[in-house]
């Protein structure tokens, strides 16, 4: 069993920037792909970034390219998704997802591809 908690979110002004940080015990999370998610009021969860257990295999959903950036440090056992230009759009609950497989795939765009989840970081960009 992994469980993952998320920290770091908050309020912040349009323009702004946050790090996330999502951080896992129970097994260590070097063999895990790791995704980021988001959840806006009345709207689907939807993918915003995934990463594989050596970081050098990332995506980035289109809505969040050249802002966001994700990260991981599997010495602390932790990752982090560094958002940067947030704008009232990307008001939402954030969490951290993982999956017991060193790379992505096609499907690491999806919930469902993924085992573990945290329980979200409530994100707020004020205009």
């Amino acid at each position: 069993q992994v469980q993952l908690v998320e920290s770091g979110g908050g309020l912040v002004q349009d323009g702004g920037s946050l790090r996330l940080s999502c951080a896992a015990s129970g097994r260590t999370l070097k063999s895990y792909a790791m995704g980021w998610f988001r959840q806006a009021p009345g709207k689907e969860r939807e993918f915003v970034s995934a990463i594989k257990w050596s970081g050098g295999s990332i995506d980035n959903a289109d809505s969040v390219k050249g802002r966001f950036t994700i990260a991981r440090d599997n010495a602390k056992n932790t990752v982090y998704l560094q958002m940067n230009s947030l704008n009232p759009e990307d008001t939402a609950v954030y969490y951290c997802a993982a999956r017991f497989q060193i790379g992505l795939s096609n499907n690491s765009y999806s919930e469902s591809w993924y085992t573990y989840w945290g329980q979200g970081t409530q994100v707020t960009v004020s205009s």
